[in-house]
Formats: structure tokens, sequence, C-alpha cells
């Protein structure tokens, strides 16, 4: 079984998750590809999100691909489920926490921390929609950087402005289970799919 997780703000519908769901099911594969706000974006938390992976795995042997803050959360999974066999994380949001403030500002974040909701674009739905700071209060119980035992591709930008190349070559630099590729794009990646593809079929099929 092999899951894609797509980021913040995404959805199923994401231009590479439905690359990859053509890409697998060219080789006769069916990519599975959940919500992980499970239609409740305004109350979206990290623990939220595991739990819907842990719904559609059920304790299975599985391989994750996530996508930023999907590519943290199929680490946060990996770190707690031996049964989690291979992980592909792209542009992976290590440092979870810390990325709201150098994006956000410290101020906009204070408002959100006081008024408990904020505003965002959610790129899925194409509008602005609600975010409960409970995000960020559920989120500083898990560490920026999980203890991934599992064989680990990681795929990043170097000219990532939203997650730094630095978080992944972090992460790698410590374990000798994960391949890092710095390739030349942004955080999206969109630029590259072939060549992603490439990588992850050689690691993976």
């Amino acid at each position: 079984m092999i899951i894609y997780l797509h980021g913040f703000a995404s959805g199923p519908g994401s231009r590479k998750a439905q690359f990859f769901r053509e890409q697998f099911a060219g080789v006769g594969i069916d990519l599975l590809i959940p919500d992980l706000a499970a239609g409740d974006f305004e109350n979206l938390t990290i623990s939220g999100q595991l739990e819907v992976i842990g719904r559609l795995a059920a304790g299975r042997p599985v391989t994750l691909i996530g996508s930023s803050m999907g590519g943290y959360l199929a680490a946060l999974y990996a770190a707690r489920h031996p049964e989690v066999q291979r992980v592909v994380l792209m542009a992976p949001a290590f440092g979870f926490l810390e990325r709201w403030a150098a994006t956000l500002g410290e101020e906009r974040v204070q408002q959100w921390r006081e008024s408990g909701y904020t505003s965002m674009y959610h790129y899925g739905d194409k509008a602005e929609r609600r975010l409960s700071y409970r995000l960020i209060e559920d989120g500083k119980r898990y560490e920026d950087f999980p203890e991934v035992l599992q064989p680990a591709l990681v795929l990043h930008g170097t000219r990532d402005t939203v997650v730094p190349p630095s978080a992944s070559e972090r992460f790698a630099q410590l374990r000798t289970n994960a391949r890092l590729h710095l390739i030349d794009s942004d955080h999206e990646l969109t630029d590259v799919l072939p060549l992603l593809w490439d990588l992850m079929r050689e690691f993976l099929l």
C-alpha cells in the first residue's frame, strides 16, 4: 500500500498528487490520497492528520509519500509505526512551529493566538478559509525532526524559500538510512515532476 500525503491547505486534487497517481497507475499501483483535513480544515491539527493516516493504513505495511507538511507528517508517522516500510519526503516541513513565525511574522501569530482563528488561503478550495490556533497548540506536542529509522528518500529544492533545504540537510546528515537529493527548484517542485518520479521509482519499485 502506498499513501500520498498532500501539503498544508492543499488536497487530494493537487497537481503533484494527481501526477503521481497517474504515474503509479501506469505501473499497476493504486496510489491512495486521503484528505488529511477530513473535510474540516478550520480545526486542522497534526494529531488529527496522523489519525487520518492511521485509519487508512490500519496497521498494515505501508509506504508514505509526503509533500511539505505531508512530508513532515510522513516522518512523524513512520517514527511511531515500524510497519511503515519506506518514506519519500518532498520539501518536508521540518521545524514545523518555527516556520509559522518566519512565514507570518510574530505580530500576526500573536493576533492568531489571541483571537483563536486566522484566515488562510486554501489552494485546494481556491478560497480563504478560517483556521484554528489549535494547529499550533497541538503542534507543540511533536518533535521538529522525527527519528525515522526506515529507508528515506528526501527531495528538496535548492531555491525553496518556504522550508529551507538546510532543514532536510540536517535531517539526512545523521541518518545513514536517508538519501538526500537537492534539486534546482522551488518549494512546489512542480517544474521537476518527471525527475521526482524517476528518483521515486528507482527508490520504491
